[in-house]
């Protein structure tokens, strides 16, 4: 399967891109801001939030991409964090980062990656969460996800909220009748190489507390950084 999302970043890490990677939906396509979304440094506070959220090793960053928030686990915290990625191409470049440990892995198929009661924290930014496609799906994820963590775990999820008025501006984006739902359809395409389509769910914060109920997690705080981009902590009940 190609890979011209993971490539490219591996590329720009490299200091090799060629030419653009491209977010792509029908004739429609736009940069992808690469630098600014996997490499450039965030800020203090941002890290400060997720020390008061109560993230704690061992900590798993799922969907990790240049490793740009796990180094910054690793700074901050004693003791391991993990990222994990699909993409070989992002693996290799975490390695090459100085992530201390990198793991190719499906974030809908933890089990098939760690076994129980591995971590103690889990951190998810970048909106992989929408491909989850709510509801099976999600409390799918929901279980493997309680499963890989220990009693006293702490989840911090991100996702797009498609009843915002920014949310429509998105690149793919489609209108979806049902309540608490949306969906964005987009592809990457990088030096000719065309990806697989993307079908992500965007789903409100009330989905997500919903399909918390009779799993292991409670979602106990909801923050935006936007009109339209929010993060969930989850905790475990």
């Amino acid at each position: 399967m190609t890979d011209p999302f993971g490539r490219a970043i591996r590329d720009v890490h490299r200091g090799e891109q060629s030419e653009p990677l491209w977010t792509v939906d029908g004739d429609e396509r736009l940069e992808h801001p690469i630098e600014r979304f996997y490499f450039v440094e965030r800020d203090d506070e941002v890290y400060e939030t997720l020390d008061a959220d109560g993230l704690a090793t061992p900590l798993l960053d799922l969907g990790a991409g240049a490793g740009r928030d796990v180094l910054r686990f690793q700074e901050r915290y004693d003791g391991e964090a993990v990222g994990l990625e699909p993409s070989a191409h992002l693996v290799e470049t975490m390695r090459e980062r100085g992530v201390d440990r990198a793991v190719e892995g499906d974030m809908f198929a933890l089990r098939e990656s760690f076994g129980r009661d591995r971590f103690r924290g889990v951190y998810a930014h970048g909106t992989q969460l929408g491909l989850a496609r709510p509801p099976h799906r999600l409390r799918a994820f929901l279980a493997d996800l309680a499963f890989v963590t220990d009693a006293d775990a702490v989840a911090v999820l991100d996702n797009y909220d498609p009843g915002a008025d920014g949310a429509s501006d998105l690149l793919g984006w489609r209108p979806d009748p049902t309540p608490g739902t949306g969906y964005r359809v987009m592809h990457f395409e990088y030096e000719g190489d065309v990806g697989e389509t993307l079908l992500f769910r965007p789903f409100t914060p009330d989905v997500l507390r919903d399909a918390c109920v009779g799993s292991a997690w409670t979602v106990d705080g909801i923050r935006y950084s936007n009109d339209h981009h929010y993060e969930a902590v989850l905790h475990k009940e």
